[in-house]
């Protein structure tokens, strides 16, 4: 839900304070211009939306009604976190160490944001919007279960974009997930075995055993 405050997009994260230290350290006039272009993105393009189905981990904010933020992590398998409509996403939310605060904080505090982390890629995303819990639609909730996933799906949070942004790589580290690493190792080992299998056919001896 945007505010009714808000001239641009942009503004969700750009106060009159924060335009104030922009405009005294020197980059406002930069963050004009994107102004003058309507801000940052509010829906779901190709390029979010093939981010999101690679997306495995990420972090999600709030904070109480008083303010006091919290950040947790979730996770799941590639493809868990789901395009419900073109600025709305939803994970189911696994059942966990069951305190709850979260919860707490999107009953008081409907404002959330996500950052999502690609270290592989090098590239980060920012994704501000409002959070709510659904705990009262089994159905679904059963939709966004990933298939074969052995976690219990406790409830539904939706999530409705306000606005996103993408980060420079500058200072990312470049990792990557054990799975992936695995994977890539087991094709090159493969591609070894086949080499050798041929340069042995080629010398008349027989192929190494593994």
């Amino acid at each position: 839900m945007s505010d009714p405050h808000n001239t641009y997009s942009s503004d969700v994260a750009f106060t009159p304070t924060v335009k104030s230290i922009q405009t005294r350290k020197g980059s406002r006039e930069a963050y004009a211009r994107v102004e003058q272009h309507g801000g940052w993105r509010t829906g779901i393009d190709d390029n979010l939306a093939s981010l999101l189905a690679q997306t495995n981990s990420f972090y999600l904010a709030t904070a109480s009604g008083i303010g006091q933020p919290y950040i947790q992590h979730r996770g799941g398998p590639k493809g868990f976190v789901k395009i419900l409509h073109r600025n709305t996403i939803a994970f189911a939310d696994y059942s966990g160490n069951r305190q709850y605060i979260t919860q707490g904080n999107l009953s008081e505090n409907p404002k959330a944001y996500i950052f999502v982390m690609d270290y592989a890629h090098r590239r980060r995303v920012k994704i501000w919007g409002e959070a709510r819990v659904v705990e009262d639609d089994p159905a679904l909730l059963q939709s966004l279960m990933p298939q074969g996933c052995k976690a219990r799906g406790e409830q539904v949070i939706l999530f409705k974009i306000t606005a996103w942004d993408t980060n420079c790589p500058q200072h990312i580290p470049q990792k990557f997930d054990a799975a992936d690493v695995a994977a890539a190792l087991a094709s090159r080992d493969a591609r070894i075995a086949e080499l050798e299998a041929e340069l042995a056919a080629l010398k008349g001896q027989p192929a190494p055993a593994y």
